[in-house]
């Protein structure tokens, strides 16, 4: 299981990275329009901003998981719940930024990535001190 978890990670990193890529490649053909979800500095375009990033920064932190879990000291099944969160978190981020910025009443839906990446990177964080 633990190899599977790794490998899920990593590969999924990779995925989420090209991902990233071609949303800001296709957000990209508007960047230029100063009206565009409201204006550079309106809610809607921040938080569309920020969920492409999203992809890629969760992206390469479910890579750099990978390549520390085996120096990890964590039981199987705490480093399944880590490499499960990081994939949610990651899931979870540019979703829930898409969704505030289509309508604001989704706003509640930042507790899960976030409650998700912390569990995870808190257990990864507590292997690596562990080990």
């Amino acid at each position: 299981m633990f190899a599977m978890s790794v490998a899920v990670n990593e590969s999924f990193g990779w995925c989420w990275i090209l991902v990233g890529f071609l949303v800001g490649g296709w957000l990209g053909l508007s960047f230029n329009k100063p009206d565009w979800l409201g204006g550079y500095a309106s809610y809607p375009r921040r938080l569309v901003r920020l969920g492409h990033i999203s992809f890629i920064g969760l992206g390469l932190l479910n890579i750099l998981f990978a390549l520390s879990a085996a120096r990890c000291n964590l039981e199987p099944q705490q480093l399944q719940i880590a490499a499960i969160a990081m994939i949610v978190g990651a899931i979870g981020m540019p979703l829930a930024c898409g969704l505030t910025a289509w309508r604001a009443a989704f706003k509640p839906l930042f507790y899960i990535p976030v409650a998700s990446l912390l569990t995870g990177v808190g257990l990864i964080a507590y292997g690596m001190v562990r080990g």
